[in-house]
């Protein structure tokens, strides 16, 4: 019995693990930085506008092709500029309300949004370097972007 209470142990010390690392989320002293595309939505979009000072905005949809590789290429960034940018997703057939506040008319759209406004973007798909270039301008004047 003994033996099976320390094995029941060991599979929930490996799956802890897991569900840890998986979170990408990474708590740093008072604040948690964000290393993963958040989920914005109608009704958490104008919060995460305010909250966080360069955010990065992907407005996709599930049926579209070039939204797929985009995504890929923002989690990549949203990983690698973890502290320093949040990186959002805007689902626009699920929320159409900020869709259309944005004008929003074809996908996928990149918008970068500094200090609560939206200031540079792109429409279609971007490559990592061109998202990237544009970043680098934005970002000259950030030091740290703060999660939750």
């Amino acid at each position: 019995m003994q033996n099976e209470d320390k094995e029941l142990e060991e599979i929930l010390a490996r799956k802890r693990s897991k569900l840890l690392s998986a979170s990408r989320v990474n708590e740093t002293r008072n604040h948690v930085v964000i290393s993963t595309p958040v989920e914005l939505t109608d009704s958490n979009f104008s919060q995460a506008v305010i909250r966080y000072p360069l955010l990065v905005v992907d407005f996709w949809a599930a049926w579209c092709g070039p939204c797929r590789i985009v995504s890929l290429v923002i989690e990549q960034l949203a990983s690698e500029h973890a502290g320093k940018i949040v990186f959002g997703k805007v689902n626009v057939d699920e929320n159409p309300l900020t869709a259309a506040a944005f004008g929003i008319q074809s996908i996928p759209t990149i918008t970068i949004f500094k200090d609560g406004s939206a200031v540079d973007g792109f429409i279609g798909a971007a490559s990592k370097s061109q998202i990237q270039t544009k970043l680098s301008l934005h970002m000259q004047s950030r030091t740290d972007t703060k999660g939750p």
